[in-house]
């Protein structure tokens, strides 16, 4: 099932994300895809609590963010939010992060994988592995543009 914003081809419900609640019934999906879409949206939170309430216990949500640093998140004038390695975190209660704050939301996602995209000369390069992540982080704190795109699996924990 596709969703937008605009009733184009291939479209199945049309609706605006930055509207809450969405128009679909507790516990519907069992994965949801949700490229570039975040940063376009401006309640973060809001928007991750009404996809936890729309997919079931143990279902997936694969999304993918621009880095905040990086041309990618930063150039679009439509972006509105920003994100890093430590964003997710806040969700996954097996994450001090998360436990510091559990206040801040009830929706809760285990992070299953998370991935870097660094750009090399003519393509993406993929980093899952922890140590390179690690180097690749550490050069994106002291320079742009050196992660351009986050990936994350996220298993929906009800």
């Amino acid at each position: 099932m596709n969703l937008d914003v605009a009733p184009l081809p291939g479209v199945d419900v049309v609706h605006d994300l930055a509207a809450l609640p969405y128009p679909f019934p507790d516990d519907r999906f069992d994965h949801i895809t949700a490229f570039n879409i975040l940063e376009h949206l401006p309640d973060t939170i809001g928007v991750l609590e009404e996809l936890w309430r729309i997919s079931r216990n143990g279902g997936e949500l694969l999304v993918r963010v621009p880095y905040w640093n990086s041309l990618d998140g930063i150039t679009d004038p439509t972006h509105v939010r920003w994100f890093n390695q430590y964003t997710f975190q806040f969700f996954d209660p097996t994450n001090p992060r998360c436990a510091r704050r559990s206040y801040y939301t009830h929706a809760r996602f285990r992070i299953a994988d998370e991935s870097f995209f660094v750009r090399i000369p003519g393509r993406y390069l993929r980093v899952r592995n922890p140590i390179l992540k690690g180097v690749v982080a550490a050069g994106a704190h002291f320079f742009c543009n050196v992660i351009r795109i986050l990936e994350y699996r996220l298993v929906v924990i009800k």
